[in-house]
């Protein structure tokens, strides 16, 4: 009996052996299958936008190292960096699968990757492929808390000027600003606010792209990088979408963001919803600077108006929530708030400044009641 049991339990382990063998013999049988189908595919599939952002990605970050990896090590910089991506990028761009602001921003950040592997260089800047310049404004207003991390977050962008504007400030504002070769002060002993000191950087600026940014927030570098790309893209306004931190239904916005909706609707736009040049970040071309006047960001409202009514190309590429980082202050909380009439106010001047032009119908067709009551009747 313990022969038969012995010789019964070495046929079991046999067994179950040869079935491990069997089941690993039609693993390796599928997985060939399956890689055959796999080849025998037609690749159509790897040419969609994901599959080249991913594989130019790659492309980038190997060129960004190959870049880097110089025997004189002297010429590693921020600046070697902007020059090498420029040149990689222009020879590359037919296969980056699109130039939208997103892919070329991924390309810009993984190029700097793959620079930054290699020359290993602390708080290295974004590189980014302009074809033009870039400046940008500041307004700034007793803001030396959060002042050195917002010039610290544009050092990084390849800006030719950072134009910061001081008005009204008793604080040590002025003293906090580092000394840079990019940087010019604009001071005013009384506060003008932000919307007209806006304006008046603009008028000094050179650049073919101007960004513009609040001293009383700090912004990240790539997602200001956003604003820049979309301008060099061809945009000549680019506005922050602030559309995913509002709420969508009516009846939960605040008077504010109606207005804005309404002015934008009014104008033929309504795809730009709430999104306003009242709000930063945001960037113009040095067309749309030439076309509606510097004089005319005093009232952020009426420049997107005339933007708009005059052909400029003005869209929300990329969103970045400022409601988070925005300064709070006595005059623009609470209902009825002082800067939210201000802003009411603005807009009415916007919309009587277009129709000027436009006509009080703002090119919206006028229906006689009778031609109104056919198309009631026919519903």
């Amino acid at each position: 009996m313990r022969k038969i049991r012995k010789i019964s339990q070495k046929s079991s382990r046999v067994g179950r052996s040869a079935l491990k063998i069997t089941y690993s013999r039609r693993r390796r049988v599928n997985r060939g299958r399956t890689a055959q189908k796999q080849s025998a595919r037609p690749l159509a599939h790897r040419s969609t936008p994901a599959y080249n952002l991913t594989r130019m990605e790659q492309r980038a970050v190997k060129a960004g190292f190959i870049a880097a990896s110089v025997k004189d090590r002297d010429l590693l910089s921020s600046e070697h960096m902007q020059e090498s991506l420029k040149a990689w990028y222009r020879d590359n761009m037919n296969l980056s699968g699109g130039t939208t602001v997103s892919s070329v921003l991924a390309l810009s950040l993984a190029y700097r990757r793959g620079y930054a592997l290699a020359s290993r260089i602390p708080n290295l800047g974004i590189a980014l492929p302009l074809q033009g310049t870039a400046s940008a404004v500041v307004s700034v207003s007793n803001e030396e808390q959060t002042l050195p991390a917002v010039l610290a977050e544009l050092r990084k962008l390849p800006l030719q000027e950072i134009i910061v504007v001081l008005n009204g400030c008793t604080d040590g504002s002025f003293a906090v600003i580092e000394r840079d070769p990019r940087m010019s002060l604009i001071s005013f002993p009384t506060r003008l606010g932000h919307d007209v000191s806006r304006a008046l950087g603009s008028a000094v600026a050179t650049g073919d792209i101007i960004l513009f940014s609040d001293g009383d927030m700090s912004l990240l570098a790539k997602d200001l990088a956003a604003f820049l790309i979309a301008v060099d893209l061809g945009v000549d306004m680019a506005l922050n979408n602030l559309t995913p931190f509002l709420p969508s239904m009516f009846s939960a916005q605040d008077d504010v963001t109606r207005c804005k909706t309404f002015l934008n609707r009014a104008l033929g736009r309504s795809d730009l919803r709430a999104n306003s040049m009242t709000a930063v970040p945001h960037a113009l071309s040095r067309r749309a600077i030439s076309t509606i006047g510097t004089s005319a960001l005093i009232v952020p409202p009426k420049a997107q108006a005339l933007a708009l009514v005059r052909g400029l190309k003005v869209s929300a590429p990329h969103s970045v929530n400022v409601f988070r980082t925005n300064r709070i202050r006595s005059g623009n909380t609470g209902e009825g708030n002082a800067v939210a009439g201000l802003i009411f106010g603005d807009h009415m001047e916007a919309l009587a400044e277009v129709m000027k032009s436009e006509g009080v119908r703002l090119r919206h067709i006028t229906f006689s009641r009778s031609t109104l009551a056919k198309v009631r009747n026919a519903r």
